[in-house]
């Protein structure tokens, strides 16, 4: 890819470089703690984590809006696992959740090592859907906000990925050209087609080993990143 002149790195956040699984899970620990929930923690995080990721879609297609999202994906597991709670009982659940979400920053294999690589080289950024707050928070605590000259979240803009206007936001405050910029992210709907639409080089972050066809660029790993940059 360097035959394209790229000067600037753009990273999706979660899934990508904040291994937000593994800490969504330990949040969710101390959730259930906190407030004396009594149920199998396995059985929960089976049915959340899909359920998760259908209502972070509705989010990100502007179907439901963030306390929505907070509090439709904990009341649709909890009917899942038969256990009935009331609105406020799900939304404190939702709200220390949110509070204990940054408290763990494990990061995916190799992301420091290929930060460390890549800077280097590049300027690197961020283009997150994450809400604002949290998302700097996670940046800050897990010890990677230092290699980040710029951060650009969906509410900065009003948008989320994979809408043209949150990466050519982006790429304005990063002060650069779409041409000289690649995108790199685990969602190929929201990173990927996305980046491509608003004219930048993208590379596919495929650890779900999903299939992908020319002319898209995946890599199994972060470390294989510097195969191509």
């Amino acid at each position: 890819m360097t035959q394209f002149k790229i000067t600037d790195v753009f990273f999706d956040l979660d899934h990508t470089l904040w291994d937000f699984d593994k800490n969504s899970a330990l949040a969710f620990q101390r959730v259930f703690v906190k407030h004396q929930l009594d149920l199998n923690f396995d059985s929960f995080i089976m049915e959340y984590e899909p359920i998760n990721l259908i209502y972070w879609k509705k989010y990100r297609e502007d179907l439901i809006d963030k306390q929505q999202m907070r509090r439709g994906r904990l009341l649709e597991t909890f009917q899942k696992l038969n256990i009935v709670l009331s609105i406020t009982d799900i939304d404190a659940l939702a709200h220390t959740y949110i509070e204990e979400l940054p408290v763990d920053n494990h990061l995916c294999s190799g992301a420091t090592e290929v930060l460390e690589y890549l800077n280097t080289k590049y300027k690197l950024h961020i283009i997150t859907n994450g809400f604002r707050e949290v998302q700097h928070l996670k940046l800050r605590k897990s010890n990677i906000e230092k290699y980040f000259t710029t951060v650009t979240t969906s509410e900065d803009v009003g948008r989320k990925k994979p809408h043209p206007s949150i990466f050519d936001f982006a790429l304005r405050k990063a002060v650069v050209t779409a041409q000289n910029a690649i995108m790199i992210g685990d969602s190929f709907e929201a990173d990927i087609l996305g980046a491509e639409a608003a004219g930048m080089h993208s590379l596919f972050f495929n650890y779900k080993n999903q299939k992908v066809v020319p002319p898209f660029v995946d890599v199994k790993t972060l470390l294989d990143i510097k195969i191509h940059l």
